[in-house]
């Protein structure tokens, strides 16, 4: 696929995948779902062993382009929860799912459904000068995009319902503080900071990597007693890697692991 509005590169182990409407903040079309989702097929499928999701310009995304004539109450008849379930839900499917770890480097404001998005992703670094914004209230509208779930657990209940009801902006320092979001770097560090990251995840025991997350993430709807048999399950699976084998050779001889992701 040709893509219009959004940039993909996959090297070393690493995709990146920059949103890029920079003019629009890098707010989302139909169209941009459709070549974001292959560029996230082509990282599930091409040896990537992490993935950098960033914005273009100022800005991370704004969310929803609403002059996208399938969203815009002038349009005639519209469904949003049709545009939800066809577009935005399988998006936060393919973040969370993908078997790797997935860094959001968000380098402006993030807003709507960006803000979301930003959230699905396992490690978020943010730019100081950065803001999330929950703006769905403002417009009648509840958050999507995982909002509901994914605030509460990460804020707690009251803040979660602050940020919702008021849509006041959070700052990158204050998201850190709350611990909705992993890192606040200076805006002039923020690549550097994130590329080292991807460098080390792309070196790191993929497979493990994939277990942490998704057995971090799936424990919310598991018991205790049901959390210790899927640990228990995982580490008989991971221990018969190669990667385990390498990690535990490498550290009896004292040298860096040489991980292969298998």
């Amino acid at each position: 696929m040709e893509y219009e509005t959004i940039l993909f590169d996959l090297s070393g182990g690493i995709a990146r995948l920059t949103l890029n409407r920079p003019d629009r903040l890098n707010s989302f079309t139909g169209h941009m779902h459709a070549e974001v989702r292959d560029a996230l097929t082509r990282t599930a499928s091409e040896g990537a062993r992490t993935l950098i999701l960033t914005g273009a310009g100022r800005g991370f995304c704004a969310g929803q382009d609403l002059s996208d004539s399938a969203v815009s109450p002038g349009g005639g008849d519209i469904d949003l929860g049709h545009a939800v379930e066809t577009h935005y839900n399988p998006l936060i499917r393919q973040i969370t799912g993908l078997n790797m770890p997935v860094i959001c480097a968000v380098n402006g404001v993030a807003a709507g459904a960006g803000a979301n998005i930003a959230f699905a992703c396992d490690i978020v670094i943010a730019a100081r000068g950065a803001k999330f914004i929950q703006s769905f209230a403002a417009i009648g509208l509840l958050p999507d995009s995982g909002g509901t779930w994914v605030l509460p657990r990460l804020a707690g209940q009251a803040r979660a319902l602050g940020l919702a009801l008021t849509g006041e902006p959070l700052s990158a320092e204050q998201a850190e503080s709350w611990g909705l979001i992993w890192k606040c770097v200076d805006d002039d560090a923020l690549a550097s900071t994130v590329d080292a990251l991807a460098q080390r995840f792309a070196m790191g025991a993929t497979l493990g990597y994939a277990a942490t997350k998704h057995g971090i993430r799936g424990s919310m709807a598991r018991t205790l007693d049901q959390e210790l048999d899927h640990e228990r399950d995982e580490m008989r699976r991971l221990g018969k890697t190669n990667d385990y084998s390498e990690g535990v050779q490498a550290f009896l001889e004292k040298r860096k692991p040489r991980f292969t992701g298998s």
